[in-house]
C-alpha cells in the first residue's frame, strides 16, 4: 500500500455538493492499495499513520504522534498513487488493486486507526471527490509498505 500523508490544520472532502468528511488539525492521508497487498500492508500503513512523529512538542520540535497530539485523520482512497507515468504521457494504473480488494484493505486501515483511539473521517470510495486542505508546514510524507528499507 502507498500513502501520501499531509499534516493539515483542516481538511474536508465533498461529494455531490455534500461534505462527507471533515477534520481540523491532523492528517490528510491519501491511501492506495496495490495488487497483491495484504492485511499486513494495511497494518503497516495504519501503524505509521498512528505513530509518525511530525507534530510539534512544547519545544517546537516535530516529536509527537497524532495520538499524542490528539488530531484526527481524513482518510481518502487514491488509486492514482499507484500510477506509473514512466512511459508515454498517459499514466498506467494496472498496479492498483481491484476495487473490492482495495475497499477491504482501506477498511482495515480505518478500523485499525479507530481501534487506536484516533478519530477518522473518510472520503467516498470510487466517487469523484473534491478535497480541500490547509497544509501545515508544509509537511508531506510518502509511505510505502513495500519499501521498508
Amino acid at each position: 500500500m502507498r500513502a501520501q500523508v499531509q499534516r493539515v490544520s483542516r481538511a474536508s472532502v465533498t461529494v455531490d455538493d455534500a461534505v462527507v468528511g471533515r477534520i481540523d488539525a491532523g492528517f490528510l492521508a491519501y491511501v492506495g492499495a496495490q495488487s497483491g497487498d495484504t492485511a499486513s500492508d494495511a497494518a503497516y500503513i495504519a501503524d505509521k499513520l498512528a505513530n509518525l512523529r511530525v507534530f510539534l512538542d512544547d519545544a517546537g520540535k516535530m516529536n509527537r504522534s497524532i495520538l499524542e497530539a490528539g488530531g484526527a485523520i481524513l482518510l481518502v482512497s487514491a488509486f492514482s498513487l499507484l500510477a506509473d507515468a514512466r512511459q508515454g504521457r498517459r499514466p498506467s494504473f494496472t498496479a492498483a488493486a481491484p476495487p473490492a480488494e482495495a475497499t477491504a484493505l482501506l477498511l482495515l486501515v480505518e478500523q485499525s486507526l479507530r481501534s487506536a483511539g484516533i478519530r477518522v473521517e473518510t472520503g467516498q470510495f470510487r466517487a469523484h471527490m473534491l478535497v480541500e486542505s490547509v497544509n501545515d508546514g508544509p509537511i508531506c510524507i510518502p509511505l510505502d509498505s513495500r519499501k521498508l528499507f
